[in-house]
């Protein structure tokens, strides 16, 4: 914002101020307000930053509605998770808070990759991988609550857990346990 020393507090355009705020990516919302007789009060509501989105080989940082956050820097959001693939943007918002539900699956996840813009895999640190069904996803997820609870499963890392079917779920080992 352009304001010169000395400028009358009534000679600011408080709408031109608001619209210049406005314009950077980040900020989601801004109220101006001028308090004489020289004080001038700029609110801002930044976007809620959901997730980082990884696409065409750059990672930005997506709202809750799936919409780019202009100017934010994918690299200052390290907690934030990371979503992969087509149509990963707009879905996110969706399974998201289900992951959030389980801590302990939340602190071993990498990466959530969306797979042919109808389900997702999960893609955790130690390098294993769970497969989700393109539906009741938070049924699947319950499924892998209740093996953790009984076998510690995300403990003993593993090569890809296939929740795709909830009747037959698929484990399979990882190469050196085989």
């Amino acid at each position: 914002v352009q304001l010169n020393a000395g400028q009358a507090m009534t000679s600011i355009d408080l709408d031109a101020v608001r619209q210049r705020v406005e314009a950077v990516g980040w900020v989601k919302s801004v109220r101006v307000v001028r308090l004489l007789p020289n004080t001038l009060i700029v609110d801002v509501i930044e976007h809620d930053r959901m997730a980082v989105w990884q696409t065409g080989g750059r990672n930005v940082v997506i709202d809750g509605h799936g919409k780019v956050i202009a100017g934010a820097d994918a690299g200052r959001y390290p907690n934030l998770p990371l979503v992969v693939g087509e149509g990963a943007e707009q879905a996110a918002a969706e399974i998201l808070p289900l992951v959030a539900q389980r801590p302990r699956l939340m602190s071993r996840l990498e990466a959530l990759v969306r797979v042919d813009d109808r389900r997702w895999d999960l893609r955790l640190k130690d390098g294993s991988l769970i497969q989700l069904p393109a539906t009741n996803q938070d049924a699947a997820l319950i499924q892998l609550d209740e093996m953790d609870q009984r076998r510690r499963l995300l403990e003993l890392g593993f090569a890809r857990i296939d929740l795709r079917t909830p009747e037959e779920v698929a484990v399979r080992p990882s190469a050196g346990d085989a």
